[in-house]
Order: structure tokens, then sequence, then C-alpha cells
């Protein structure tokens, strides 16, 4: 019951929709309509408002982040685990939207700290490290996401590896059509002139 509680708070929190509602909240309409489609923080900044992108990015970091320490909190490491799936899911497929949400990047950097900090460093790292090197908000957030599976058990926390693979796999399947254009040459760069 306890990890069935955790999944129930991860997914609840993880599917508010901060992208969409910080949009439509500064009057820019739904910003599904824009660019990719996604709800996320890289389709936000397509708006033109770097500001409603960081806090998105923030807020959806914050929902992945928040679920997986209250459960720890409560319920202890599986429970942990559920929450951090689950939290991912509701970000990725929030019933609020038709399942139809965001690609899981932000919220499974958030869950990633809170599953342990090393692990969230990793993330940050790569993350980070990709996106300034290629420019390419979609291979930044594919690498992290791998990094921090790889990370889990590298760094002494091996009881995690099994959610932020499964997550992993989940995000790398959701960015399927990003993988076809980078095989192109067509994936549009952060900052650049292509939408």
């Amino acid at each position: 019951m306890e990890a069935l509680y955790a999944a129930l708070l991860g997914y609840l929190i993880g599917s508010i929709p901060f992208g969409l509602l910080l949009t439509k909240a500064a009057g820019m309409g739904d910003v599904r309509s824009i660019g990719s489609g996604n709800i996320g923080a890289t389709n936000v900044l397509r708006t033109g408002n770097k500001g409603l992108a960081v806090a998105t990015l923030v807020l959806d970091l914050a929902k992945g982040l928040a679920p997986v320490v209250i459960a720890g909190q409560l319920w202890g490491e599986i429970a942990m685990a559920f929450a951090a799936g689950a939290a991912v899911l509701g970000h990725c497929f929030p019933v609020w939207l038709g399942f139809k949400g965001g690609k899981g990047v932000a919220t499974n950097a958030g869950v990633s700290f809170g599953l342990a900090w090393p692990i969230g460093l990793a993330y940050a790292f790569v993350w980070l490290s990709v996106l300034a090197i290629f420019r390419v908000s979609s291979l930044a957030g594919m690498a992290a996401v791998v990094a921090a599976a790889a990370a889990a058990p590298l760094f002494g926390y091996p009881q995690f590896f099994p959610v932020l693979a499964a997550i992993a796999v989940v995000i790398i399947y959701l960015h399927r059509a990003n993988i076809t254009r980078l095989t192109k040459g067509d994936e549009p760069k952060v900052g650049g002139s292509k939408e």
C-alpha cells in the first residue's frame, strides 16, 4: 500500500502541466499549439519568453523532486522509487491532458536529486555539458537520463538503477522523432533561428 500511495503521490504532482498553466496565465495561449507541441521548458522557450521557460524548468524539476522526498520521509526507499517513476510518467502522460504531456527531462532531473544528490549532480553535469557543447536540448536530455541510470550503481545506489533505467527507456522512446532529426542533422539548436 505504501508503494501505491507513493506512486499516486508522484503521478498527481508530476502531472501538473506547469508549462501550459504558465503560458496561459501570461496570455500567450496554448503552448501546445507551437513548436513541438510539448508542454516542457524547451517548447515554452519558443514563445520567446525566457522567464517563463526558466520558471517552467524549475517547476518541472520541483515536481520530480518533491514527491520523491516526501515518499522517502514517509515510507522509505522503495516508496521513493515508485514516486520517482510515477512523477515522470505523470509529466509525460498526464490524465488531465489526454495523456499527452512533456518528455520528462526536467522532471527526471528533480527525481534524480530526490533519490540521491550524487545522481542528481551526474544528471546535471551531463545535461549542462552536452547542452553547452552541442546546443541541442534533446541530445542533452537523453544523455542525462542515461547518465543518471549509470550513476546510480556507480555511486552506491544500485536500488535506484531499475527505476532510473526504466525512466531512461521511456524518455528516449518519447524522443524518437528527435533522434530521427538528429540522424538527419535537422534537429533545432537552442538559441538558433530554426523552430
